[in-house]
């Protein structure tokens, strides 16, 4: 059994008006092929000109084992400086990644390297973020909590991803209090005796190479993994509409915190609490309970 995906659409020379009707608007996604061509980042980003240009930039870095007892969710493994990152990477699997590293703040340099691309969306140009992981790194099933379109563009390597529509949350075992679903779920090979909902949930999937452009449209979900180390930017669109300004607020000011103080409070006791009624809830709305 297999999780039920259809790839998604590669389109070349996509007009900004074909791009608004055909996915912005009615928030599906679309790999754009030829986006950056043009830049400098499509010639020069690799591991050797990072190494060259932000070397010496200390970086957080996180792995992949989930949070336990009364850790913050999210917490940094490590940090490093980023060429000695660079020499994990290009030793063999690793999962440690490079999370929502912002360029404007630490690489400033580096923005020259792209533009934002004229698709009639107003981007939110104070965060260019910077996404890096090695070989076999995996990204659990989640969506962004401020909600944010993202543009992905991919350098240097190949990753595969999985995208699931808000619609299909109830068929992800989302875990109460997040916006992720539970890490134990290996989206890439699933247990569907475990699992089931996941069988019936129905996704898009595509594997990016050098200089792809995905759009995730706001509140996608998405897992990514890593099948060889590489780099990739988003640049953000926030959400405008007051509905999703209020979902934003919330998950930022109490849904976040919220979790974060039970975790003091309550330790592991509180995210077996959660796994327990994640499955629950999804096994009731897939009429398996």
């Amino acid at each position: 059994m297999k999780l039920d995906l259809q790839n998604i659409p590669r389109k070349r020379n996509l007009s900004k008006e074909d791009f608004l009707k055909e996915y912005f608007i009615p928030k599906k996604p679309v790999v754009i092929e030829d986006l950056t061509e043009n830049w400098p980042a499509y010639k020069n980003w690799n591991f050797e000109y990072f190494r060259e240009k932000a070397g010496d930039v200390v970086v957080p870095l996180y792995d992949g084992k989930p949070a336990k007892g009364r850790q913050n969710s999210h917490g940094v493994a490590k940090k490093l400086p980023f060429s000695e990152y660079i020499d994990i990477l290009q030793k063999g699997p690793t999962d440690l990644r490079m999370f929502f590293f912002n360029l404007l703040q630490n690489c400033p340099d580096l923005v020259k390297d792209f533009e934002y691309p004229d698709l009639g969306v107003k981007f939110f140009k104070k965060l260019p973020v910077l996404f890096v992981g090695g070989e076999g790194a995996k990204v659990v099933m989640h969506y962004d909590m401020d909600l944010a379109n993202n543009f992905h563009f991919n350098f240097g390597g190949s990753k595969k991803v999985i995208l699931y529509p808000p619609g299909q949350t109830g068929l992800l075992y989302k875990v109460p209090y997040s916006i992720v679903s539970m890490e134990i779920i290996d989206m890439d090979n699933p247990d569907f005796e475990k699992y089931p909902a996941l069988a019936r949930a129905k996704g898009f999937e595509t594997r990016l190479q050098h200089g792809d452009a995905l759009y995730i449209p706001s509140h996608w979900w998405h897992f990514i993994k890593y099948e060889t180390p590489s780099l990739s930017l988003t640049l953000r669109s926030l959400p405008g509409s007051p509905k999703a300004i209020a979902e934003v607020l919330n998950n930022l000011l109490f849904v976040r915190n919220f979790d974060n103080l039970m975790r003091k409070l309550r330790g592991q006791k509180w995210i077996d609490y959660k796994n327990r009624l994640a499955i629950k809830r999804t096994h009731k709305n897939a009429g398996l309970d």
